[in-house]
């Protein structure tokens, strides 16, 4: 696949504070792509340095395989964290407007437009005011505003804020289709669980600096598999035993974190040996759990 996005060391400071470091990474086309971190981190800097809308002060920006132009924004899709919806519009005249900025023909983004919110379950909402809609179906619609000329590189931040889960896994399986279809997708989120389920590979930044990148399954494979969860019933107190460093308990289940290199065979034997047990699973940590050690260990130094 062709690369899409390459960034090159890009670094942005704001007076005496860096928030972005000499941040490198790649986004092929028919991939999605995470870039994670906490609040403050570099995030949206380094989105707003990818589109242009500030320039790196050191670094490059290629889009499309040549050098950062205004004329590949042609090709970009963005939905920003801040929304900027007009609230006394309707939304059909919204979006056909939006269209036409993108260099649509009004009677192709008045089709466009409809299709899309047809499959976004928001055709109801065609002839209201932005006003009158709620906060989700607002982002439904800037969401849809964001792909109406087709873009080929769509770039999210924080795509799901907002939105409830049945909503929420509308836009996530649209953006599965998209990928599928060869678009390159970065989206920035504070949903792990999303992340985890849809993006092919990620970068975390804290305080403007690489963490952590790579594939998803090659950034988990670098964790010891160290959670255990164990259905049980009976005996409890096989959850005293010395490979087990924390735990927490529910009705007939617990979820426990074990030491560095504890042996969890033995921990399996001795809740055998005490207990009725119907489950034991050694789990690798999830990604928000690698997000929850690796940004807590750069505040602890």
């Amino acid at each position: 696949m062709p690369t899409v996005v390459a960034l090159d060391r890009i670094s942005k400071a704001y007076e005496q504070k860096v928030a972005v470091k000499e941040l490198s990474l790649q986004i092929e086309a028919g991939t999605m792509f995470g870039l994670l971190g906490p609040n403050g981190s570099g995030k949206t800097s380094s989105i707003r340095m990818m589109i242009g809308i500030t320039m790196p002060d050191s670094g490059s920006v290629n889009l499309f395989g040549k050098p950062f132009d205004r004329e590949s924004l042609k090709r970009v899709g963005y939905l920003p964290e801040e929304r900027g919806l007009y609230k006394k519009m309707k939304v059909m005249d919204q979006l056909v407007f939006v269209g036409q900025l993108r260099g649509l023909e009004p009677a192709e983004a008045a089709k466009r437009a409809h299709a899309w919110c047809e499959r976004m379950q928001i055709l109801e909402a065609v002839d209201k005011k932005t006003e009158e809609l709620s906060k989700g179906m607002q982002q439904k619609i800037q969401f849809i505003a964001t792909l109406l000329h087709d873009p080929e590189l769509i770039i999210m931040d924080e795509p799901f804020s907002g939105l409830d889960p049945v909503n929420a896994t509308l836009l996530q399986d649209t953006l599965i289709e998209l990928k599928k279809a060869g678009k390159a997708i970065l989206f920035s989120t504070h949903r792990m669980d999303q992340v985890e389920k849809m993006c092919d590979a990620i970068t975390l930044i804290h305080r403007g600096n690489v963490v952590l990148a790579g594939g998803i399954r090659e950034v988990k494979s670098r964790y010891e598999r160290d959670r255990v969860v164990i259905n049980f019933a009976g005996d409890r107190s096989f959850l005293q035993h010395e490979a087990i460093a924390s735990f927490k308990e529910y009705s007939g289940q617990a979820e426990i974190t074990l030491k560095p290199h504890a042996d969890a065979q033995a921990l399996l034997r001795d809740a055998a040996a005490r207990a009725t047990i119907y489950r034991f699973e050694l789990m690798e940590p999830s990604l928000e759990e690698i997000f929850i050690r690796t940004v807590g260990e750069r505040v602890d130094a």
